[in-house]
């Protein structure tokens, strides 16, 4: 990656490279770049050009070439994380760095209803709910990542072999039902 990046002037007069990877963890990680992803962790400092020093601003400006370790999501991605939040739209989920929407539509195949008094999700029957520190392995249905206005990833637990572990594993079992009645 390459980027302009300023040094702080209680970060001057040691190791310039020292100084620049300091400024770059500070400001670099953590942010979010189109079509790269969030970066996670800068590695290495590459490439140390310039050293401005711009007009009513006590920084040094230097232009830097770095590596970093950054999280792409991509569309379709079948990941698996914890549910961080329930609201009457959803419930958001975190994975990895991000935390991700997954809208009541695509919770579940059933009508969902929002149980404020214990923060959590149910089903119209009220055999299956989603509730704060669930683990889910969900799918990402739309990403849209690095622009100013807005930072979106959907996901879904719908299909077959997503959500809660016991909604998966009721669904295997229910099949291997299927198929042994099949098979008589």
């Amino acid at each position: 990656m390459e980027d302009s990046i300023r040094v702080q002037p209680e970060d001057l007069g040691g190791e310039v490279e020292e100084s620049v990877m300091s400024s770059l963890t500070l400001n670099v990680e953590g942010e979010i770049v189109e079509d790269m992803g969030v970066i996670l962790a800068v590695e290495e400092v590459k490439s140390i050009e310039g050293g401005e020093i711009q007009p009513e601003d006590a920084g040094i400006h230097y232009d830097v070439e770095f590596s970093a370790i950054v999280y792409e999501p991509e569309l379709q991605e079948v990941v698996k994380g914890e549910v961080v939040d329930i609201t009457s739209f959803g419930a958001f989920i975190r994975i990895g760095p991000l935390d991700a929407l997954c809208h009541v539509s695509q919770v579940m195949d059933e009508y969902v209803n929002l149980d404020e008094e214990n923060d959590m999700l149910v089903s119209e029957e009220g055999d299956k709910a989603l509730e704060i520190g669930d683990v889910v392995t969900s799918r990402m249905i739309a990403v849209s990542l690095g622009n100013d206005d807005s930072n979106k990833v959907n996901l879904t637990t719908r299909q077959p072999g997503l959500g809660k572990r016991c909604w998966i594993e009721q669904y295997e079992e229910e099949m291997e039902e299927e198929q042994e009645e099949e098979e008589e």
